[in-house]
């Protein structure tokens, strides 16, 4: 079996498994959160081995903001818009690798991520819009999510690069090996912790 159908089949069983945790929500959605947020800042903690306690601490919050943000979505506003957060998220990452696969010309920054291109941050960000929009609209979780979506997905893919440095830094490829074909945990969420912990503030503040 090829990379890609490996990479394919994991990422079903993980959507699959995401939405049917986040659709039963209480304690059920908090035991998983609290043990991938764990797994996170393990990862985190051997990735940053050695980088001082500026490093550890970043990690302890790196992990626990997301979590909270996750539940504090759920738990306030119901599963209609933690399901936003995921779509803007996984559309962004399917995005941007599509359209960068296949359009890809200009790098977008080489020296953090060389496989990422300015076209694959586009398509991004245009699936985000998209499909992100087209929810808000049909479940009716209002207007202010449709410029939201598109910032977002900048945000996620800043979230990216930003995981892709801190490999980069510490000379591995990926940040762990859970996941077949995909890596670690911080390879797959880092575009989900700037996406939740935003939607997070934007509720606190009114937005959504």
């Amino acid at each position: 079996m090829n990379e890609l159908a490996i990479r394919t089949i994991t990422a079903i069983v993980l959507v699959v498994a995401a939405l049917l945790v986040a659709f039963q929500g209480g304690y059920l959605l908090a035991f998983v959160v609290a043990g991938v947020a764990t797994a996170m800042f393990y990862e985190w903690s051997r990735l940053t081995r050695g980088w001082g306690i500026f490093w550890y601490v970043g990690g302890f919050v790196y992990a626990l903001l997301p979590a909270l943000a996750l539940l504090w979505i759920r738990e306030r506003s119901g599963f209609d818009l933690l399901l936003w957060v995921f779509i803007v998220t996984w559309s962004t990452d399917i995005g941007a690798y599509l359209v960068g696969r296949r359009f890809g010309r200009r790098k977008l920054a080489p020296a953090l991520s060389p496989g990422k291109t300015v076209e694959g941050l586009i398509g991004g960000v245009v699936a985000a819009a998209v499909l992100g929009g087209a929810w808000a609209l049909d479940a009716k979780l209002g207007a202010a999510l449709l410029p939201l979506a598109p910032v977002l997905a900048l945000a996620a893919q800043a979230g990216d690069l930003f995981e892709s440095g801190m490999k980069r830094r510490a000379g591995v490829k990926d940040s762990g090996a859970w996941l077949p074909g995909h890596g670690g945990l911080l390879d797959r969420l880092d575009g989900l912790v700037p996406v939740a912990v935003l939607t997070a503030a934007a509720q606190l503040v009114g937005l959504t």
